[in-house]
């Protein structure tokens, strides 16, 4: 409930939050839905061909792969209670976990719960409550009255006019910081990289010296690399905004992402068969003319928002590179392309 459905608070369609008549925030849940919610989760274990005890603990066939299956010598026959909802004693393990997941998916919280979260991942880390609120109306109904169709959240998140108007571009508080895996697939798709294996074997991106501090599906806690709602000290926090990814950025992440940069860009990520590296080839050919070369990277990585004192900077950096080493010239742009504040924030 706190992660992934509805939350903590109590929200307003538009994402705002609730407030009490003392002007308090007014939870979503209390210890009693706890309680009756971990009623409907017992009985729960390992999927097989029969429901024994041995089975139910995992001594045979642990079955990683399929879903688990519901044991009613294990499942809680007295009632449950939570969120306004009564699951009658003696409900069998199966129903009780079905009307708890349409309890959760009707409550009014998420749709503006998940819909703030999409916005504050794909587009910026703090969007209006206006923009929370359509997305909110495309969850709670798509235009053909069904609730809950994803593909027309996400249609509203990344159409909406909020979105797509190049007028934030010129507003500082629009944006999002790319977290640093995110840079590093935005990398592995601009230039088609692969492995020769045909595999994508990513891992130690954990190292604070030589990587970016953010290993796929290695988040340190369940609550992720950072929190949605995180604002560094300072401006940002002064302002009362949010800028979640701020909070795995920091000194060691920042020189290690640089240097995780420069090794990767020229070498690749991973030894021999594994290597995952970039196809440089349309960029090679465009070494000679530094120009051009800015203005494929400009496209490629920063969505043609590279301003011209970073435009600048790279290209004297190219250009001073002598031009019988294309390959190290256009290692150099992209570096640092991949380093410029115009590539880390994504408008």
């Amino acid at each position: 409930m706190q992660l992934f459905s509805i939350g903590l608070w109590q929200l307003n369609a538009d994402g705002t939050r609730k407030l009490d008549g003392s002007g308090r925030p007014i939870p979503t849940y209390g210890q009693d839905d706890v309680m009756g919610l971990a009623k409907v989760f017992t009985g729960w274990s390992w999927n097989g061909p029969d429901k024994s005890g041995s089975r139910w603990e995992g001594w045979i066939g642990k079955n990683w792969k399929d879903q688990l299956q519901n044991y009613p010598d294990h499942h809680s026959q007295s009632e449950k209670r939570f969120l306004g909802t009564v699951v009658p004693a003696g409900t069998s393990g199966e129903q009780s976990m079905k009307l708890a997941m349409d309890t959760l998916f009707n409550h009014p919280n998420v749709g503006p719960f998940i819909g703030s979260q999409l916005i504050k991942r794909f587009v910026t880390s703090n969007p209006s409550p206006a923009y929370v609120g359509r997305v909110s109306a495309a969850f709670n109904n798509n235009g053909g009255g069904v609730r809950g169709d994803m593909k027309a959240v996400l249609r509203a998140v990344l159409l909406d006019p909020e979105a797509r108007s190049a007028a934030q571009l010129a507003d500082p508080n629009w944006g999002k910081l790319r977290e640093p895996l995110v840079r590093f697939g935005n990398w592995m798709r601009a230039f088609n990289a692969s492995a020769a294996n045909g595999y994508y074997s990513i891992w130690n991106l954990e190292d604070p010296v030589s990587s970016i501090g953010q290993n796929p599906l290695r988040a340190p806690s369940v609550f992720n690399w950072f929190r949605p709602g995180y604002a560094p000290p300072g401006e940002i926090l002064r302002k009362g905004l949010v800028a979640p990814e701020f909070q795995i950025t920091h000194e060691t992440t920042t020189t290690g992402y640089a240097n995780f940069v420069t090794h990767t860009v020229e070498r690749g990520h991973g030894w021999n068969s594994s290597a995952i590296k970039a196809n440089y080839a349309p960029e090679v050919a465009l070494a000679n003319n530094p120009a051009a070369l800015m203005d494929r990277l400009n496209l490629l990585l920063t969505a043609g928002r590279m301003s011209t004192t970073t435009r600048q900077t790279i290209l004297d950096a190219v250009t001073a590179m002598p031009a019988t080493k294309p390959e190290a010239r256009v290692h150099t742009a992209v570096a640092l392309t991949m380093l410029s504040p115009d590539f880390i924030v994504q408008k």
